[in-house]
């Protein structure tokens, strides 16, 4: 058989195979694969797929049904299977698009999410390994005894100033990046996303980490509109109330564009937009999910005063999915107020879910064929280690979506641990593969050991499922 019919053999094949032209809504190729949209792809028989000569894998990845063919010949393969399945050439965005519209909410939510944060990995990323390095020039105890480098070397401490400024930023302003790129993700202006984002860390407001103690002092400034009084508490480190005054943004900006005259859509549309959008912020989005996140800290601290070893594991367990909305930052208060009281538990947690998520993107990293998706899951992968895992969470484990549940598991393993041996931490700092600096001394060597557990164990538990073929095995390809 010549390679003009192979091509031709394999097109009609895969044709027949993934349930006849009348289930394929649309087609197109990357460098190696043949990706396509299935009205139903149980109707794909997937195992006789795999046996054809010119087929090297396959796996379905938001709503995309992929098969592995090859540099070159995935070209040759694909124009022939347009002509049988009498399909126009289609875009890899159109496929993309064709592919959203299979997806059901919880999907559309995490690849929303995914859009939003894949953008930021490189400020993100830059930020991690700043505060990395700033934790080591300024940690007691890591080089000297009862001294960090900046003490031992005073030349130093403009350095590590200098650095931590440097460090510090993108978290500090991380409302107006993910504004930015919500908004634009939403279909709105990304530039009054960008003000918006701007309005929820607005030096005039309180700061989000100071509200656990103006709630106990009772000194929260108040805005009172015609006898409404509105909280004038800023969004510092948040992520769900931000996406979510983005999405509102959006969808006022675009209706009143259809509303308002052509004459005054540029004057009223971007000053109604900004408007409507922080009243509802500041009014309804941020009591929302205020009153979840104080709930949620509730029934966290409870499950580990009272679960003990199996309250830890559940808390571990949960963690990552609590970090997704942003809702982690709710627990800052508590660790100020518990660390004033002696010490707290959130550290060694924190700790280990951040080291797991690093853990299974690098596994990622060493699983993985695709060059960009190596270098993201490598640079993520280490940012996790340092505290920072936003792009490991975001960009790769979520989007893979089984090392993210690796991820979980692993982060339960290791939190069950320094539950067990009770390890408490006397300062915030970066919840990394260095955060032992920040607990007590005689802590140090168990919250290392419970941060190996979850690093080890979610590598290990993402290796074993990218090898199932009951997980999605693109980090393979």
């Amino acid at each position: 058989m010549t390679k003009e019919e192979s091509y031709l053999s394999t097109a009609q094949q895969l044709l027949e195979l993934v349930g006849g032209k009348e289930n394929v809504v649309s087609a197109a190729h990357c460098a190696t694969r043949l990706r396509l949209v299935l009205k139903d792809e149980s109707r794909a028989n997937v195992d006789e797929i795999l046996k054809l000569d010119l087929v090297k894998g396959q796996f379905a990845s938001g709503g995309q049904f992929q098969i592995i063919i090859g540099s070159g010949t995935v070209d040759e393969v694909y124009k022939r299977f347009i002509q049988v399945a009498q399909l126009s050439e289609a875009t890899k965005s159109e496929v993309k698009k064709d592919a959203d519209q299979k997806m059901n909410p919880v999907q559309r939510l995490i690849k929303a999410l995914s859009d939003v944060f894949v953008p930021l990995i490189p400020a993100l990323v830059a930020s991690g390994l700043l505060m990395g390095l700033n934790n080591v020039l300024t940690a007691t105890g890591l080089f000297f005894p009862d001294q960090s480098l900046v003490q031992a070397f005073p030349n130093l401490a403009d350095v590590a100033s200098m650095i931590n400024t440097f460090a510090s930023a993108a978290y500090a302003f991380l409302p107006i990046l993910i504004g930015f790129s919500a908004t634009k993700m939403f279909g709105g202006n990304p530039y009054l996303g960008a003000v918006m984002g701007m309005i929820m860390v607005s030096g005039d407001l309180l700061n989000a980490y100071s509200y656990g103690t103006a709630v106990t002092e009772g000194t929260i400034p108040y805005w009172n509109i015609f006898g409404l009084a509105i909280e004038k508490v800023g969004y510092q480190g948040t992520v769900l109330p931000v996406l979510a005054a983005s999405f509102i943004l959006a969808w006022i900006e675009k209706r009143l564009h259809k509303v308002i005259p052509e004459a005054l859509d540029n004057l009223l549309t971007p000053m109604l937009t900004i408007l409507i959008t922080g009243f509802l912020t500041f009014t309804v989005v941020g009591g929302i999910m205020r009153t979840a996140g104080d709930l949620l800290t509730t029934g966290l601290l409870w499950l580990h005063d009272t679960l003990g070893v199996v309250g830890g594991m559940i808390f571990g367990l949960l963690y990552a999915p609590l970090t997704l909305t942003g809702m982690h930052h709710s627990l800052l208060p508590i660790e100020i107020q518990l660390i004033a009281a002696g010490g707290s538990f959130l550290m060694g947690i924190a700790c280990c879910n951040n080291v797991a998520q690093g853990g299974a993107a690098l596994c990622v990293m060493l699983r993985s064929r695709d060059k960009k998706l190596k270098s993201m899951a490598g640079t993520a992968g280490v940012s996790a280690l340092l505290g920072i895992t936003e792009p490991a969470m975001f960009a790769v484990n979520l989007k893979l979506r089984y090392p993210f549940y690796s991820a979980m598991l692993g982060s339960a393993l290791g939190c069950a641990y320094v539950t067990l041996t009770n390890v408490v931490n006397i300062s915030p700092g970066a919840a990394g593969i260095i955060g032992f600096i920040c607990v007590l001394p005689q802590c140090m060597v168990n919250c290392i050991i419970g941060v190996l557990i979850s690093l080890v164990s979610a590598f290990v538990i993402t290796l074993i499922m990218s090898k199932s073929s009951r997980f999605n095995k693109a980090a393979e390809e």
